[in-house]
């Protein structure tokens, strides 16, 4: 910035430019007063971003500074805006009072009139390190990432700063997108030198990325010796770690948020399911962004956002564990079965404060008399929750879990009971959040400040009776303290020499004195509140003291009070839309009667349509469907919906249907529609082949696999032959369950050769010249094509529509003739590729078959004349 380079900036714009250095990339709020000031470059984005006025303020380097603020009791919505946008904010909070600034001037021998109070950059505000309850969404964890390769490993350390909750996982670098999809971070953080992409994220010294530190600082910060209690962790996770902790040290200018002791996540144990799958799936987000549309904002009841945020987890990580699912179901079923139970469990749970993100808030030292009160509250509440369900009978075994962790609070809470005010307010400041009886010392000074205010009280009537003046006032404010107030009319009465008044100021309707007694009383008030403040400050900080030492158990009650709530939504949804109990099975199977789509089920019932269900099953003998039918018939909602029923069953939900047996599926992948990525420079076809290509490579026997019209983005001879392909390889290479929608007839032929294939087709009918699309699945292949019907259903003019009919007509005539573009495919025998390459024909024998593929009728004078010179060049 050429504003940097004045060689004689005052000395706050000194200031200012050398924390503007400091914060790098960073929006720079710089604190004057009541306000963040913005300047030069920051003010213009800022002032465009958050849509306030762009002003001016003195010269600097020969031009006009460009200026803008926000209010620093208003800041937070104003940080949310811009971080929302993708920016970091630096905050640049005065470290030191005026008084202070004029004692260090005077040390230094600089006359105090230039004493410039002391700033510094006390925190950086990044999307990935946010604890404040304003910037935050109730139901969605925000998760910062840090990245580590170690020797073609990737190490993954992800951490949710509001709550604390650190997990450790690795992965190969060629699975680190579908690792960060699941993960979905607000914030990735990588060594200087990264090679993986991940073009928006932070980078920072390749030193802070060490093992061994990394291995350190966590022992530090848990008071262990060794990690061995905690997990198996390798050099990359703990490489991944060692960023972590160094990047959140930085950004917080060395205070550190809650972090609780790492997790370790196996590899293996979560179905896997890649950025193309997820997307395609909507699971956390709709296709238009936001939860409404989405799988989690069709199944949500949760009451408390850290409810919504577990679900939201064990939807993104379905579990391949049998045991862990059925223990998952165990607690819906027990919630499903006792409504009644279910309904004052909500009911106590909804008023619960979220307790994770208050104690994250109290740890990172932004905590605030309410947010103990939250803790005081919700640790009461849980453990009258534990002495409820103690006695409950028949309770699953993952009930006793929760129930366990539930209590354990009971000094603490007595503590804080007792200390803080029935409902403490969000700034400590102003005090008032110590209870009375609390401390006989505070009650005191309360005492002798709520006399001296009396006093004051008494004074005034006093004085409006000495001077006779009934208006007189005596009113305070943070300039002039304690002040008497008359209009201007009666001042003359106090300017006398003899009044016992002195004049501090003239406004344009009053005019306001001191006196010697007003000001001997606002001296004990002052004195008085400021020992109160002082002793509640000293109050506050103990409070804090004994919530940090009480993390670990705080949040393990926090996330128990989440797993109950999510096992009652998931039960509430389930009574709710007649949901059933899925049955897990460790074998290749799929049996699903009468399934439904959740999301789609919801949006109809809305307007008052029904969903039409339908019948799933999949076996070793009959593990591929060849769906065919009419666009709009239901195919890719029928793909969709047995997808989202195996995933919500691996997540320990029930499902949308009358009967499930699921068979655990390792892998999910699903590709069903595509778009350009017109930024990554591939048109739809090229989307469609990469997402393709990665089922080919990934899937295995135990995988399940949607598919719909593979092929479509090219020429009718091109798609027909890479289906015809792709359906034999996930056949007979892959041997995976598989459901596959497409419009190309020719393929059912495959049923010939395939012998665990099956065809199938969603009926349509035609009735007085309309379509009737009827959303069933039926066996068999599709009798004819519906496309010009829907075409005129969706309102394509009737003359395109009947030039279309014609032409139709004669396309059908020839492949009569010839057999059809599949001609001669059913003999191909498998897998023909890898067969050895037949030997060189002769040029006559090329030229013969070119002459026998031509297809005469088809070509233009012009293609047939270049065709004629083409074999002329080739011949000998």
């Amino acid at each position: 910035m050429a504003a940097r380079d004045d060689p004689k900036p005052t000395p706050m714009m000194a200031q200012y430019l050398a924390l503007r250095e400091e914060a790098g990339d960073a929006l720079l709020f710089y604190r004057m007063g009541d306000f963040f000031e913005l300047f030069f470059e920051d003010a213009r984005r800022a002032a465009a971003i958050l849509d306030i006025a762009l002003t001016t303020r003195g010269e600097h380097g020969g031009q006009a500074i460009p200026m803008c603020g926000v209010p620093v009791h208003s800041a937070e919505s104003y940080l949310a805006r811009l971080i929302k946008a993708g920016c970091r904010v630096a905050i640049a909070e005065q470290v030191e009072t005026p008084d202070e600034a004029k004692a260090r001037a005077k040390r230094e021998g600089t006359p105090s009139s230039k004493a410039l109070v002391g700033r510094a950059i006390v925190r950086l505000v990044t999307a990935g390190t946010l604890t404040e309850e304003a910037l935050l969404e109730p139901r969605r964890a925000n998760v910062l990432v840090a990245l580590a390769e170690l020797r073609g490993t990737v190490g993954i350390a992800a951490v949710d700063v509001s709550t604390g909750a650190m997990v450790l996982e690795e992965c190969a670098a060629e699975a680190l997108g579908a690792a960060l999809a699941r993960i979905s971070p607000s914030e990735v953080v990588v060594p200087e030198d990264w090679e993986h992409g991940l073009d928006e994220a932070i980078h920072r010294p390749r030193s802070t990325f060490a093992s061994d530190a990394g291995a350190d600082r966590l022992k530090a910060l848990h008071g262990v010796a060794t990690l061995d209690a905690f997990g198996a962790f390798t050099r990359a996770m703990l490489a991944a770690a060692g960023g972590l902790v160094s990047y959140l040290d930085h950004v917080g200018r060395g205070t550190l948020p809650l972090l609780l002791p790492p997790v370790l996540r196996e590899s293996g144990g979560t179905m896997a399911m890649d950025a193309a799958t997820r997307g395609s799936l909507e699971i956390l987000e709709s296709a238009q962004g936001g939860r409404a549309g989405s799988l989690i904002g069709a199944v949500d009841r949760c009451v408390t956002g850290a409810g919504s945020r577990l679900l939201a987890e064990d939807l993104s990580a379905p579990l391949l564990d049998a045991a862990a699912i059925e223990a998952r179901l165990a607690l819906v079923q027990f919630w499903r079965d006792r409504p009644i139970e279910r309904a004052q469990l909500r009911d106590i749970l909804r008023a619960i404060p979220d307790l994770g993100r208050a104690l994250g808030r109290v740890v990172a030292g932004r905590g605030s008399p309410r947010d103990l009160g939250q803790l005081r509250d919700g640790l009461s509440e849980a453990t009258r929750l534990h002495h409820w369900l103690s006695a409950a009978p028949d309770r699953p075994a993952l009930l006793d879990q929760v129930v366990a962790r539930l209590t354990g609070h009971g000094a603490l809470t007595d503590w804080l009971a007792r200390a803080l005010v029935p409902s403490p307010p969000t700034e400590r400041s102003g005090g008032g959040y110590i209870a009375d009886g609390y401390d006989a010392a505070l009650d005191e000074l309360r005492a002798t400040s709520g006399d001296a205010r009396r006093a004051i009280a008494a004074m005034e009537a006093r004085y409006r009776e000495e001077t006779g003046v009934a208006s007189l006032k005596i009113r305070h404010n943070g300039v002039l303290g304690y002040f008497i107030e008359v209009p201007a009319r009666h001042a003359d009465a106090l300017m006398a020499p003899d009044s016992g008044f002195t004049h501090r100021q003239t406004m344009a309707g009053a005019v306001r004195f001191n006196s010697l007694k007003l000001h001997e009383e606002a001296a004990r008030i002052a004195e008085a509140g400021g020992h109160a403040l002082a002793a509640e400050e000293a109050h506050f900080e103990e409070l804090v003291a004994a919530v940090v030492e009480a993390r670990e158990a705080i949040a393990a009650t926090a996330a128990a009070l989440a797993r109950l709530d999510v096992g009652a939504g998931n039960a509430e949804r389930a009574a709710e839309g007649d949901w059933c109990r899925p049955e897990v099975l460790d074998e290749p199977c799929l049996a699903i009667s009468a399934g439904r789509h959740p999301v789609v089920e919801a949006a109809l019932a809305k307007s008052g349509e029904r969903f039409v269900a339908n019948d799933c099953t999949l076996a070793a003998d009959n593990r591929l469907w060849l769906i065919g039918g009419p666009n709009m018939g239901g195919k890719s909602t029928f793909l969709r919906q047995n997808a989202l029923i195996v995933l919500l069953a691996q997540a320990g939900c029930f499902v949308p249907a009358s009967a499930a047996r699921i068979g655990l599926v390792d892998r999910l992948f699903s590709r069903v529609g595509a778009a350009d990525n017109l930024a990554r420079g591939r048109s739809t076809f090229m989307v469609e082949m990469v997402e393709t290509a990665a089922i080919l490579a990934q899937a295995t026997g135990r995988s399940f696999v949607i598919l719909d019209e593979v092929g479509r983005g090219t020429s009718t001879y091109d798609g027909l032959a890479l289906a015809w392909a792709v359906a034999e390889a996930v056949h007979s290479q892959i041997a995976c369950r598989c459901l596959f929608a497409t419009h190309y007839h020719e393929l059912a032929r495959l049923a010939e050769t395939c012998e665990a294939l099956s065809l199938h087709h969603v009926r349509a009918r035609e009735w007085q010249g309309d379509l009737v699309l009827l959303h069933e699945l039926a066996d068999g292949p599709a009798d004819r094509s519906y496309g010009l019907a829907v075409a005129r259903l969706a309102g394509v003019p009737a003359p395109v529509v009947a030039r279309a009919r014609t032409v139709l007509a004669k396309l059908e005539a020839q492949r009569e003739a010839t057999g059809g573009i599949a001609a001669g495919l059913g003999d191909l025998p498998l897998f023909a590729a890898l067969a050895a390459e037949p030997a060189s024909a002769s040029p006559e024998q090329k030229l013969a078959e070119a002459l026998r593929n031509a297809d005469l009728d088809a070509l233009t004078p012009r293609e047939a004349l270049d065709l004629l010179y083409d074999w002329k060049r080739a011949l000998p």
